[in-house]
């Protein structure tokens, strides 16, 4: 394919979440991502609903990738890694801190191997601090960085986990931007590669500031940092369901009062400013929840369009494949994948004008293409059956899903 990264290779040791996300998106534009997995594979093929190894998370985070299965334990493993990476453009791996040196594949080992290589780092927490060494999974991370604080209770003020895993993802996203930007200025820069390191926290606490954490910008004003926002649910029931609706401009709440037919609101002082509708929230939705639990949803997006109030259906997760501004951006592909059957995929978020994006990517069996990635470094298939033979390289195909 002729996709925007189409020519990069990169190596990828990273598993679970963070890291292969990362590395998917740059794989989705073109670029040649080797997933190098040990010989149990990673964690994530045998979480969740699938078979044969590949759950519905490990498809979608690994799609488009090769697979080598490598026992890095042993020296003639990490050899073959060190092979690898002559001619990469990017390195990622997101062991704990210290695991990667003691494997001797760290950066000032690779670095001198290949001058150009971007040596990409995602930890839970970096390499310092009492928390460095600390094993992590996103709940720790939310814990960590406000966002049980920001779902907390409004009744009891409980704080509350997100249910899908925002720091995974999140650090994903920063570090496959990271990688892009480390790319473009090796190329616009010295031709030489460096050490790009991602630490979950970090990214999620600066996702997290421009609104959620926005309070504690103002120095002094930490204390009052939970005002309003107990009260800030935009989800209303209607008589046969869930809607959205929301106003922040003059004009809207104008359209808003206009579309619930209340416009004794808009001379009430509580509501007739920006300000007061934020400082009287509870109120105002309070207000606008018992209105709308008279009309259908159907009714009331229509008015609500009607009037330019911001409004939109609250979808169940299957109903999302019907909705029809989804199927206008032709966002999800259902296509046929060897081991599992149909699957659904959706296709990267941003699209180019000239340059493709991957379609129907399949995600590798464990090791899948092990003997190809061996003959492309030049071993001689006598050197490939004695690394089989002893356990060093695990080969698969196709037919083994």
């Amino acid at each position: 394919m002729s996709g925007p990264l189409s020519g990069i290779k990169i190596i990828d040791l990273s598993s679970v979440i963070s890291g292969p996300v990362a590395t998917v998106l740059l794989a989705d534009q073109g670029a040649d991502v080797i997933k190098v997995e040990a010989p149990q594979g990673d964690i994530v093929r045998r979480m969740g609903l699938g078979k044969n190894n590949l759950s519905p998370a490990f498809v979608s985070a690994n799609r488009g990738k090769r697979s080598i299965c490598i026992d890095l334990k042993v020296p003639a493993g990490v050899a073959i890694v060190k092979k690898l990476i002559a001619d990469a453009d990017v390195f990622i791996q997101n062991f704990r801190p210290g695991a990667i040196e003691r494997m001797g594949l760290s950066y000032d080992v690779l670095s001198v191997l290949n001058p150009k290589l971007l040596y990409v780092s995602v930890s839970g927490f970096g390499e310092t601090g009492p928390y460095a060494h600390k094993r992590v999974y996103d709940p720790v991370i939310q814990a960590l960085t406000g966002l049980p604080d920001v779902q907390a209770d409004s009744a009891t003020s409980r704080p509350k986990m997100v249910r899908t895993i925002i720091p995974d993802k999140v650090s994903a996203m920063t570090t496959a931007q990271a990688i892009t930007a480390g790319l473009l200025e090796r190329e616009r820069g010295s031709g030489e590669g460096q050490h790009i390191k991602v630490a979950m926290i970090d990214a999620t606490i600066s996702f997290l500031w421009p609104e959620a954490l926005g309070g504690l910008t103002m120095v002094g004003g930490e204390k009052n940092v939970r005002r309003g926002q107990l009260a800030q649910d935009l989800i209303f029931e209607t008589q046969d369901g869930y809607i959205t609706c929301g106003a922040v401009s003059d004009s809207e709440w104008k359209g808003m009062c206009a579309a619930l037919e209340q416009p004794h609101w808009l001379d009430d002082e509580r509501f007739n400013t920006p300000m007061g509708r934020v400082a009287n929230a509870k109120d105002r939705i309070d207000s606008m929840g018992d209105v709308l639990k008279s009309r259908t949803s159907a009714d009331w997006l229509e008015r609500l369009d009607a009037n330019d109030v911001p409004c939109a259906p609250v979808l169940s997760r299957p109903e999302i494949l019907e909705n029809e501004q989804i199927k206008a951006n032709k966002l999800i592909n259902q296509y046929e994948h060897p081991g599992l059957g149909q699957i659904r995929q959706p296709r990267p978020g941003a699209k180019f004008s000239r340059s493709d994006i991957r379609k129907e990517p399949v995600a590798p069996a464990l090791g899948e293409h092990s003997n190809e990635i061996l003959h492309d470094l030049d071993f001689s298939k006598d050197e490939i059956k004695e690394l089989v033979d002893k356990g060093i390289v695990t080969g698969s195909s196709a037919n083994d899903r």
